[in-house]
């Protein structure tokens, strides 16, 4: 990872520890109406020395949300140098005029960045990039913490569908993640004793769980017929419908009907009944007709 330096502090995860916690303990913390004069200036200016200073008074946030995640059993030392670059993406994106407190947005970039390296980390086989399971990989084990579980108790079906029904996500989706989590990444190609002389091999035992061609053709060109049908629908809209629709229910991070009214200067419920109205006649479009 490429090293950062700021006012003398070494961002590098080779930096011993104790001796960058003690360096970051020195920084004062900022008050609201600081963060937000800093910000305001460095929008305009990009002065460098007011981004250090919002930087700098945010590390200690870092090595705090880096707590939240030692369990994975990854160098803390590296989950601190991938938050402290959520922490630059966090003042270089962030809008002092959205009435956010800068903490209150870096903690989102601080989160997102640790994450994505957890997840890159974590296994060779790439892990599930839905939002749905995200969240189940980040709160599994504080879900089955809250249980009081024996392991024995981990696969449970009655468990396993509770914890299914608080993450939103199936209970085999729990079930595979627990297995994951508990056992990290193994060789396919370790030999496993089945009581003959085969050298049977993981790899021999692992179904292919993947569709088939034919599958997989019908799937795109069932994706490609829906997609020509939602944009020929969004085109019914009008622009304001149109808008809302799209920032309620087609965005990764939906916009809240608090923060569409203010764009649109409407009440909140206006906003609601917008979208549902928009939700209406793509639904009338869409839908097929008898």
């Amino acid at each position: 990872m490429e090293t950062y330096t700021l006012s003398g502090l070494d961002f590098s995860p080779e930096l011993n520890m104790a001796r960058y916690l003690q360096n970051i303990s020195k920084y004062p913390i900022l008050t609201q109406d600081e963060e937000l004069r800093l910000a305001k200036i460095y929008l305009q200016t990009k002065d460098r020395s007011i981004a250090d200073r919002l930087i700098t008074s945010h590390l200690r946030l870092v090595v705090k949300v880096v707590t939240q995640y030692k369990g994975y059993g990854l160098p803390i030392e590296e989950m601190i140098s991938e938050g402290n670059m959520g922490l630059l993406y966090a003042v270089e994106k962030f809008d002092p005029d959205k009435g956010v407190r800068f903490s209150t947005y870096a903690l989102w970039w601080i989160k997102a960045s640790i994450q994505k390296y957890i997840l890159k980390s974590w296994s060779l086989v790439k892990l599930g990039t839905t939002s749905a399971q995200k969240k189940l990989f980040f709160n599994l084990r504080k879900a089955q913490r809250k249980l009081n579980l024996k392991e024995e108790e981990a696969f449970n079906p009655s468990v396993l569908r509770q914890i299914a029904s608080s993450l939103g996500v199936t209970p085999q989706e729990v079930e595979e993640m627990s297995i994951r989590l508990s056992s990290r990444d193994g060789s396919l190609n370790k030999v496993i004793n089945t009581g003959d002389d085969n050298g049977s091999e993981w790899q021999d035992f692992v179904a292919d769980k993947r569709p088939n061609q034919e599958q997989r053709l019908s799937a795109q060109s069932q994706y490609a017929h829906r997609y020509s049908l939602l944009q020929k629908g969004l085109a019914q809209l009008n622009p304001r419908e149109k808008e809302i629709f799209m920032q309620r229910r087609l965005q990764e991070r939906p916009q809240t009907l608090e923060e569409l009214s203010r764009v649109h200067k409407v009440t909140k419920e206006r906003i609601r009944q917008i979208e549902l109205n928009a939700l209406r006649k793509l639904r009338q479009y869409m839908l097929p007709r008898e």
